[in-house]
């Protein structure tokens, strides 16, 4: 349900990452929405602002994306085989496989500097890494 919501309130990011890694509107919902959370957890709070005005539907991609056990460290900055690895966790449980992280990320990146601009979009491309 938070899937369907999320590919609605987001349907260009959606549909792009969709194309990209194969997958159906939800699964690629979920996907956004998973590396989004990987982002806003290592982000300070406006940091991760500039990239939420950037990107339309955030709370709903939020929503789409899996409970991931090994999101959320104690500060807040967990090292990038964690973050990713968490992402690619995520990507299974949608039916996706881990190495379309790889494939995502790019995407989601050139989407964030197309709506936010070069620094919002280095901004999220420095922390999916």
């Amino acid at each position: 349900e938070a899937a369907k919501a999320a590919a609605s309130a987001s349907p260009e990011l959606v549909g792009a990452l969709s194309k990209e890694i194969g997958s159906s509107p939800e699964q690629a919902a979920g996907a956004a929405g998973a590396l989004l959370g990987l982002a806003k957890s290592r982000l300070k709070a406006d940091e991760f602002s500039q990239i939420a005005t950037a990107v339309p539907g955030m709370d709903a991609l939020l929503k789409a994306a899996p409970a991931a056990s090994a999101v959320g460290t104690a500060g807040g900055l967990a090292g990038s085989a964690t973050g990713l690895a968490s992402a690619a966790s995520a990507f299974t449980k949608l039916g996706l496989k881990p190495d379309m992280v790889a494939k995502a990320v790019p995407v989601l990146t050139s989407f964030v500097t197309k709506s936010g601009g070069a620094n919002v979009g280095s901004l999220l491309a420095g922390v999916l890494k």
